[in-house]
């Protein structure tokens, strides 16, 4: 098929929920993309970090292709082989807990307010969140998320939510009530502009948390296996979370969404006060386990240390350069630029250059290499961001 009939297909008979490039992908390997064309992208932006460790990786490809030969799908009402062991691998690395298993961040994210509210015995149901967080496209999870935008035309949204300040400590004491059960943050905002969360907040957040009996949940779908260097997050804070949701790069690409939770929270649920008729599919447990050991036999939590700084100086070479970058931010291979003009021009311009990358809050540009990414490839792909910069000027 051509562009322009499938563009139409699209045009007349999907829902227009998605702002569209007249871009269509059909191939991909590592930090590259093929169109419909032949043309070759430099991906910087795997599909919000879904293909974090590259597409199509040989390791998650094998793992697939075996599981389909075997069984697709299990009902959770029955026991499937690698669905514990799973579990036991996030654990493993994370904290002690167990996992509830879904298939994609909003409804993990969703599940950690079920959880939260089943342990505040109705009595303690407020959750609290930040302003510019991202936290889902479910009503509860869009309550949760703190943009305006994203709630317009959904109202009356779910109570027992709060939104305060990112990164403020007393907006947090003030916001506190004897109703507040849960605490919920990204250590990285993504689609909020890449704000990254101070030390000092963090770690005052487990703290108060504590003394207080409320839940610190931290929301790791786009920051978690390995996009800062380290395989979660949280620990570059040294803190722990009481829950923490994992989504996007836990797959390879296949959808799968993960919440653990500490053991004395998570026991909370119960057969039948939650599920999810997909989660934790023999497939996506596949390719998730695969996830976890492509990362450790290609060392890619290191690569993402070392290419993230990398990234990270080039692109201070690049604001010495032009006037128009404010500010370069962010932690290993999760990256933002913030302009002082609007970002959506340049982002299409780099597009037509051969380099994917997105504009978030109109004057951020989000970069997220997968973690495989080379410094030649970096190389590669700042020259390309510069050409973009100077089709501005």
């Amino acid at each position: 098929m051509k562009t322009e009939e499938i563009i139409k297909l699209y045009n007349e008979y999907v829902m227009p929920t998605y702002m569209k490039t007249p871009l269509i992908l059909i191939k991909g390997k590592g930090a590259r993309v093929w169109d419909l064309n032949g043309k070759e992208y430099l991906d910087f932006f795997p599909g919000w970090a879904v293909s974090g460790i590259g597409h199509c990786h040989p390791e998650v490809v094998r793992a697939l292709t075996r599981q389909l030969s075997k069984i697709i799908h299990v009902s959770n009402n029955f026991y499937n082989e690698l669905q514990g062991e799973l579990a036991r691998i996030i654990s493993k690395n994370s904290f002690d807990g167990k996992v509830f298993f879904a298939n994609s961040g909003a409804e993990v994210n969703e599940a950690a307010i079920k959880l939260s509210r089943l342990y505040g015995k109705q009595s303690r149901f407020e959750i609290i969140s930040a302003e510019n967080s991202f936290h889902g496209r479910t009503l509860a999870t869009l309550t949760l998320t703190g943009q305006k935008k994203h709630k317009q035309g959904f109202e009356p949204l779910p109570s027992g939510f709060k939104t305060v300040p990112f990164n403020d400590i007393m907006a947090i004491e003030k916001a506190v009530s004897e109703k507040t059960v849960a605490i919920i943050i990204e250590l990285i905002q993504g689609e909020g502009g890449i704000n990254v969360a101070t030390r000092e907040y963090i770690r005052f957040l487990r703290r108060f948390c504590t003394k207080k009996d409320i839940l610190l949940i931290f929301d790791e779908v786009q920051t978690g296996m390995g996009r800062t260097g380290k395989m979660f997050c949280y620990q570059h804070f040294g803190v722990e979370p009481d829950m923490m949701t994992l989504a996007k790069t836990i797959g390879g690409g296949f959808p799968i969404g993960a919440l653990i939770a500490k053991r004395k929270i998570a026991d909370t649920f119960t057969p039948g006060t939650h599920a999810s008729t997909f989660g934790g599919s023999p497939l996506a447990c596949a390719a998730a386990l695969a996830v976890f050991q492509a990362i450790e036999n290609g060392n890619l939590l290191s690569n993402a240390a070392i290419m993230g700084e990398c990234l990270f100086e080039k692109l201070k070479g690049l604001k010495e350069k032009f006037s128009f970058i404010k500010e370069i931010r962010g932690i290993g291979l999760m990256l933002g630029i913030e302009l002082l003009k609007p970002g959506k021009f340049i982002a299409d311009a780099c597009m037509q250059e051969g380099l994917l990358i997105n504009c978030t809050q109109e004057k951020v540009l989000r970069l997220l290499p997968p973690l495989t990414i080379s410094k030649k490839d970096i190389d590669r792909g700042m020259k390309l961001l510069e050409k973009g910069f100077l089709s501005e000027i």
